[in-house]
């Protein structure tokens, strides 16, 4: 059996694509198109130097193979442009014999992995916070009590300077209540109920409630694969999951030119590793949250899925450590890439089983 080389190349995973004499695409795989964000009608005879910045390693590579008519490889290379985002790879460039003036060149992109090595550690703060809940619910609330009744009780007999101090009492009571309230979510330790749900359903639902209410004034656009299968999910926790997102990127966007992308696609071959166990679950459905907000600053990214974390000006830090423990408990990733007007947080979860009837 004979297999034309084409087919092979567009079977790959990693974006394969051919460099000639002048600098220009001459050929790449679907992996490349979808890499770089164009069709290959829109890339070959393009200059590799419009996607790419002229001083990146990659075009260096590229140069340095071209020179010495050497195969070469370059590690942990950071490619950053407004068009294709922020991405760590590695690459491989080697000549072409037949085409001594083409260099084909191949990339494997380092951020799934980098980002799931991440997501475990959002799952080991969302841990914590879960022991940090349950010893302050236990702890903090039943003096909090006390504390707000001898309040009360003092506001009996007490003069009007005296009654600002004891409602001032009164109210950061139920202020740090409320704290602990929203903690308590974290110390649930039970098995969420999941069933096969629509996920362009939940994203409908959130972003009416978007428009009606915190999104008021921005432009929410959608980008949706309409073939994509069920998630295996529960769909309040769902819901809860993207309205955090949708409502952070409202409030990081504008009310003048705020814009928000919601995106679904299939992206097969990730997959992880269950806790405690040798199964590996496999996570093809991809669902993004893009605004054009200012970002999140630099020295937040490490920590941004902690708890109390936060640079919001009175925000709790609570959010995206609850998205990071609802997505977890699916089995699921969420990840963050972003640079100023382009944010994206992407949630990667698994498809329902196809035993199992969609509600």
């Amino acid at each position: 059996m004979t297999v034309e080389s084409a087919a092979i190349l567009n079977a790959l995973p990693e974006p394969v694509f051919v460099i000639d004499e002048a600098g220009c695409f001459r050929a790449v795989n679907h992996a490349a198109e979808q890499f770089f964000d164009s069709g290959a009608a829109a890339l070959v005879g393009r200059r590799i130097r419009d996607l790419v910045p002229a001083d990146s390693p990659l075009i260096a590579l590229i140069d340095q193979v071209r020179a010495t008519g050497s195969s070469m490889s370059e590690y942990g290379i950071t490619l950053e442009t407004p068009r294709i985002g922020s991405h760590v790879i590695s690459a491989g460039a080697a000549p072409i014999a037949e085409a001594p003036d083409c260099v084909v060149v191949s990339v494997q992109q380092l951020t799934i992995a980098h980002k799931i090595d991440q997501q475990l550690t959002h799952r080991g703060a969302a841990r914590s916070v879960t022991a940090m809940a349950a010893m302050l619910a236990h702890e903090v609330k039943n003096p909090l009590s006390g504390i707000r009744g001898a309040a009360q009780l003092l506001e009996r007999n007490a003069s009007a300077d005296d009654l600002q101090l004891t409602r001032l009492i009164c109210e950061e009571a139920d202020r740090i209540v409320g704290l602990v309230d929203r903690m308590e979510m974290f110390s649930d330790q039970r098995p969420i109920e999941r069933s096969a749900v629509n996920i362009h359903q939940i994203l409908e639902h959130v972003r009416r409630v978007a428009e009606s209410g915190f999104a008021r004034g921005r432009r929410i656009m959608e980008s949706y694969d309409p073939s994509l299968p069920p998630v295996y999910g529960n769909r309040d926790l769902l819901i809860q999951v993207f309205l955090n997102l949708v409502k952070n990127a409202a409030e990081a966007t504008a009310e003048t030119d705020g814009a928000i992308i919601l995106t679904t696609r299939y992206q097969d071959g990730v997959r992880l590793a269950a806790p405690g166990s040798q199964a590996r679950v496999h996570l093809p459905l991809l669902i993004s949250v893009q605004d054009n907000g200012g970002g999140v600053p630099e020295d937040l990214r490490p920590h941004l899925f902690d708890p109390f974390v936060t640079s919001k000006i009175g925000g709790k830090g609570l959010g995206l450590a609850l998205v990071a423990k609802i997505v977890g408990d699916h089995g699921g990733v969420v990840e963050f890439n972003g640079e100023p007007r382009r944010t994206v947080f992407s949630v990667r979860l698994p498809m329902a089983p196809v035993s199992r009837e969609l509600e």
